[in-house]
């Protein structure tokens, strides 16, 4: 059995960067955002440290959990979400401006949905 408490933390903090992320790429339209002026590459550095920040915490959940937690939630590529955090470790220099952009707008909001069921789910088993 893991800890439920350190679990639901690191959901949390998942949650808050998330909602971070979301909150201060709303006037973000396009890679070019990103890319054509400084304030827009401080944001992709932004963007892709929570992103790191997330992948880390993720990993932390699927070791935690002996791998069993997060496979009940299949509509997420855990492993992608993982490698992503590797990269952007790791090969910093070669992270895609495009697909930044394109994790911003078509993966954060349902992974953002997914997180607050996982931490409900947890909340709902403790008190059961």
């Amino acid at each position: 059995m893991y800890d439920k408490t350190r679990i639901i933390d690191l959901l949390c903090s998942i949650e808050k960067s998330l909602l971070l992320i979301l909150e201060q790429t709303k006037t973000v339209k396009s890679v070019n955002d990103f890319i054509t002026t400084p304030s827009g590459v401080f944001m992709l550095d932004a963007v892709c440290m929570n992103l790191l920040s997330v992948g880390e915490a993720i990993k932390n959940i699927d070791k935690q959990t002996d791998r069993k937690l997060l496979s009940n939630y299949p509509s997420v590529p855990w492993k992608d979400i993982m490698g992503m955090r590797d990269k952007i470790a790791h090969h910093y220099f070669e992270i895609d401006a495009d697909a930044i952009f394109d994790i911003l707008r078509h993966d954060l909001p349902p992974l953002l949905s997914v997180i607050k069921q996982v931490k409900e789910d947890i909340i709902t088993s403790c008190s059961a």
